[in-house]
């Protein structure tokens, strides 16, 4: 009898029961882990810059007008240079030596205090009596008669800057026994408008203005008199630096002074008039400074 048939008969069966199992069974192919939520993770905002430097206007010739921030506090106090340009180009190399001792010693400036420093108001002042423009040493300042002439007082206008801000403003004013031109109007100048915008865009507790020469440092007045902060100011500045005090210029008629404009908004504001036509007095001027920023420092809570 032949087997062949029921033999492959045999198989086929086995092998469909075979397969059936395979089929029927569960699929126990594991299932991939589910992906992990993503993490959030709470990025801290980045650091403010302690040193910061822009431009915050052009002269009329169109020179940058700098501005150097240090700090990050919220109390924000200003020095300005060079408002009579290469006539008190000391007062411009001053600024800049503030600048590199802030850069270096960040940490003596108090936690709530933010410093800005502007090391030149009146650049085209400056290249007129000079030559120079920017940063300069001592040593490249040229051996002329500018403290005679007036050379490098005046903007590219003509203008006396220290005249064209709205404090009692006038066309004309005085400089020593000399009319000058105060301008077409109150901020007619670009480096007077300059100073403006800066002073409304970071509102100072404060404004200190170096100028050469007469020894002194000299509060600021508009129409109301003196106010008392600028009083304490005044002789912070003036005991810490050696220098002499006084309340009220009067050795001749001024109009349209940053200083008187700053009284006028409520700012104390100072005038610091350097001993020297050449030499920065910079230990006088560093202990003056620092005693000044002693003066605003509070305590900031932690947060």
């Amino acid at each position: 009898m032949n087997r062949t048939p029921k033999l492959i008969l045999l198989v086929l069966l086995l092998l469909i029961v075979i397969g059936s199992v395979f089929i029927l069974q569960p699929n126990k192919t594991p299932k991939p882990a589910p992906l992990p939520a993503e993490e959030k993770t709470d990025l801290a905002a980045p650091a403010k810059p302690t040193t910061t430097k822009e431009i915050i206007g052009r002269s009329v010739e169109g020179r940058d007008i700098e501005a150097y921030t240090f700090g990050t506090g919220p109390d924000n106090l200003l020095f300005v240079g060079g408002m009579h340009g290469g006539y008190e180009w000391n007062s411009i190399l001053l600024a800049y030596q503030m600048i590199d001792y802030l850069k270096v010693n960040p940490q003596n400036i108090p936690d709530n205090i933010t410093v800005h420093v502007i090391p030149d108001l009146n650049p085209d002042g400056l290249f007129a009596a000079t030559g120079l423009v920017g940063r300069f040493d001592a040593a490249e300042i040229p051996n002329n008669d500018m403290h005679k002439t007036g050379t490098g007082r005046f903007n590219a206008n003509g203008v006396d800057l220290n005249r064209n801000f709205t404090c009692k403003w006038s066309p004309q004013s005085t400089w020593r026994n000399k009319k000058v031109s105060a301008g077409t109007a109150a901020f007619s100048e670009p480096e007077a408008a300059a100073l403006r915008d800066y002073v409304n865009k970071i509102k100072p507790k404060a404004v200190v203005f170096w100028h050469s020469k007469a020894n002194n440092v000299y509060a600021s007045e508009c129409e109301n008199g003196v106010l008392p902060e600028t009083v304490t100011l005044m002789n912070t500045y003036a005991k810490n630096g050696g220098y002499g005090a006084v309340e009220s210029f009067d050795a001749y008629p001024i109009t349209g002074d940053s200083e008187g404009w700053l009284a006028s908004i409520g700012i104390p504001a100072i005038t610091v008039e350097l001993g020297s036509r050449t030499d920065t007095e910079w230990n006088k001027n560093l202990k003056a400074v620092t005693a000044v920023l002693d003066s605003y420092k509070t305590e900031i809570a932690p947060k």
